[in-house]
């Protein structure tokens, strides 16, 4: 059980009373890792990718934390293969990774909102290696149906 300092609108403020081994319960519930410290990079355990994504969407919902200021690419990689990445670094390769820990999530659950500040940092307008991604799948298509029909 948990209490919260409420503002006018409903918002909270921050959380209480969340402990470390709830946290530790979560994660293990979510993911199904068996040996998990208050200190273990979640990255470094395997969670990465969507299986990353999945985790951080529950746990925001589970404890009620503001996303508004997370940056996905700060903490795990993408999932899939990214062709257009040989050529153009993705957004997680143009930053120097930032480890979540159960005890980093801890803190978060408590303040109620992604409270991490990143580092100053550039990413370009387009995603050019995504671009790459999709012409790639194109002209693979394109050359199966050419070859189906000839």
């Amino acid at each position: 059980m948990r209490s919260s300092i409420v503002r006018n609108k409903g918002t909270p403020l921050h959380y209480s009373m969340i402990s470390i081994d709830e946290i530790l319960k979560f994660i293990q519930d979510q993911t199904g890792l068996d040996s998990l410290e208050s200190d273990s990079d979640i990255f470094e355990l395997g969670i990465v990718g969507d299986d990353f994504d999945d985790l951080i969407g529950r746990f925001s919902e589970k404890y009620k934390v503001q996303m508004g200021s997370y940056l996905w690419y700060f903490h795990t990689d993408e999932e899939g293969q990214n062709i257009g990445g040989l050529f153009f670094k993705p957004p997680n390769k143009r930053v120097e990774r930032i480890p979540i820990t159960p005890r980093v999530l801890l803190d978060i659950a408590n303040h109620g909102s992604w409270n991490i500040f990143y580092p100053k940092h550039r990413l370009p307008k387009y995603r050019i290696d995504t671009l790459i991604n999709w012409i790639f799948a194109t002209g693979v298509i394109f050359f199966f149906i050419y070859t189906l029909v000839r």
